[in-house]
């Protein structure tokens, strides 16, 4: 498929984000004491009614601040959509590092934190003590090949080399998993070569690999250079409707104070609803905390995501159970990995 006709898809599928967005939230210009007194918008679909604290909760989210796709989250904590609830929410920078993330949660040095599932996945089939409450968007991964290259569907791939700056990286889990069915066996079909991801453009154009997989804003720019094109993304097939990022708690607040869990997810499912419809507004804004980037290209990039799109409670128990089966298709999850009861273990419905 043409990468215009890919693009054009994924903007699409963000779009139909809107319809389940609900009603719009106040400015985010307004300051956060003046946003939380104001009347509740509808609320992300599954999570019930309006949950607003009796008494003021101090939390710590983890987050990588860098990451354009978390941009809505990192502008809802400043702009009152955490307070809104009566959360007192400090953000803690942990960049990329998902053991020391987990970890962090796992013991209580944070109290949730946000990332990608199919990084989270391996890492929680060791048992830290963290559970999923609810998959916040999707669409943050590209694979790509050369523009003027011969690599024009997955099949292609055979016998052929992808970039990638990360051996566990969501990427190389989940295009590892889409070759595994178009029949390109990911272990033995095809090599994986490391790079820096301000080089992955470079050893395409060289040859030196065919393509290149990865996360915006590194995939995004590619394209927009004209040294590559889309290949294929995590939004197609059975995936179009999958969550992508995914929010973790720490299991000992999920068994506590279900209630403070279920306010924190229930705004940072509004923040993404937000920026469905204002997207400009929150790109505007993560200029602050962003690098390198512009509030031109940040609009754009989550144009292409589906931040409209929340799986919580049985929905989000079903998508990572999806997850699971495929991973152990490409031997990342062990073989003797039950699916359905790992996915239980690990997700918690706290809207129920």
């Amino acid at each position: 498929m043409a990468a215009f006709d890919l693009l054009t898809r994924r903007r699409l599928l963000g779009m139909a984000g809107i319809s389940m967005a609900g009603l719009a939230l106040p400015s985010l210009g307004l300051a956060a004491d003046e946003h939380a007194g104001h009347g509740t918008p509808a609320e992300p679909a599954g999570t019930g009614e309006f949950i607003r604290l009796d008494a003021p909760r101090k939390l710590k989210l983890a987050v990588n601040l860098n990451a354009v796709c978390l941009a809505p989250v990192v502008i809802a904590h400043g702009q009152g959509f955490f307070t809104k609830h009566n959360l007192d929410v400090e953000l803690v920078n942990f960049g990329n590092s998902t053991e020391v993330l987990l970890e962090a949660i796992a013991t209580g040095k944070a109290d949730a934190g946000i990332g990608m599932a199919l990084r989270w996945l391996k890492a929680l089939e060791q048992g830290f003590d963290v559970k999923l409450t609810a998959g916040t968007h999707g669409g943050c991964l590209r694979l790509l090949s050369a523009a003027n290259g011969g690599v024009n569907r997955l099949e292609d791939l055979k016998g052929k080399a992808i970039g990638v700056t990360d051996m566990a990286s969501p990427d190389r889990n989940f295009f590892s998993i889409l070759l595994k069915k178009h029949g390109v066996d990911p272990v033995r079909d095809v090599e994986w070569r490391l790079y820096p991801a301000d080089l992955l453009g470079t050893a395409l154009e060289r040859g030196e690999v065919q393509a290149v997989s990865g996360s915006d804003p590194f995939m995004y720019r590619l394209i927009k250079s004209g040294v590559a094109r889309e290949l294929s993304t995590n939004l197609v097939e059975a995936y179009a409707n999958l969550s992508c990022c995914v929010v973790g708690v720490t299991g000992k607040l999920v068994r506590e104070d279900k209630r403070v869990v279920a306010a924190l997810t229930q705004a940072i499912l509004e923040a993404h609803d937000y920026s469905v419809q204002h997207p400009e507004e929150v790109a505007k804004g993560f200029q602050a905390y962003a690098l390198n980037t512009t509030a031109e290209e940040v609009q754009a990039i989550l144009h292409d995501h589906t931040h409209g799109h929340h799986a919580v409670g049985a929905a989000l128990t079903q998508e990572i159970t999806t997850y699971v089966t495929d991973l152990k298709t490409v031997e990342v999850i062990s073989k003797g990995t039950d699916p359905v009861e790992f996915a239980k273990e690990i997700t918690a419905d706290v809207f129920s």
